[in-house]
């Protein structure tokens, strides 16, 4: 009977353990499953969730070019992001006007994201509200700016050395200048008159 009692204490106490991810954005540590682009994550239990306070250049769809660094930044993000628990923390502003959830995101090791795509240059600050963490956004911009790093005036790495570009038909050549051409018209050349001989 008394193991019976452990036995059923046991499978009442581990539920209570292990919380379930909470679908609203706090505390939990959620899985980044998705990167769309450069600022945004798809993210177990929430869904798609806005780097707050950020604006990366924005990947082309369909037919559309991306913008400079657009590549870049996805792939920094997802470098930094996809498949790691991360933490989601929210501010004033918790919706854009889209809809979309907007967060900070948080890394095991303490890293926040947002301000790390900033200083690499491949996001800028976006902000028009007063946010906790904008002068930490802000000193990011300043420090990539300093270093021209990325959108500042960087080259952008597009495109990527496995696309290979059409290749190009060769330009046309200029026609030819035309000369005017004039008529030539003939003159007669006076003979010399022969040489006169005198008889004496």
């Amino acid at each position: 009977m008394q193991f019976l009692i452990v036995v059923l204490f046991a499978f009442v106490a581990v539920p209570q353990t292990i919380r379930p991810l909470s679908p609203t954005i706090g505390l939990d540590w959620v899985l980044v499953r998705t990167v769309f682009d450069g600022d945004t994550v798809g993210v177990d239990a929430v869904g798609r969730v806005r780097l707050l306070g950020i604006d990366a250049p924005k990947i082309g769809h369909g037919l559309a070019t991306s913008a400079p660094f657009a590549v870049e930044a996805k792939a920094r993000l997802a470098g930094l992001l996809l498949n790691r628990w991360v933490r989601l923390e929210p501010d004033v502003q918790t919706l854009n006007v889209y809809n979309r959830r907007l967060a900070y995101v948080i890394t095991g090791d303490g890293q926040f994201i947002n301000a790390i795509l900033v200083r690499d240059g491949l996001a800028r600050v976006s902000a028009r509200t007063a946010l906790a963490r904008l002068g930490e956004l802000k000193s990011a911009e300043r420090e990539a700016q300093a270093r021209r790093q990325g959108i500042w005036g960087a080259t952008p790495q597009i495109p990527a050395t496995s696309y290979t570009p059409p290749s190009k038909a060769p330009e046309p050549k200029a026609p030819p200048k035309t000369t005017k051409i004039t008529k030539i018209t003939k003159t007669k050349i006076p003979r010399k008159a022969p040489p006169t001989t005198s008889k004496r």
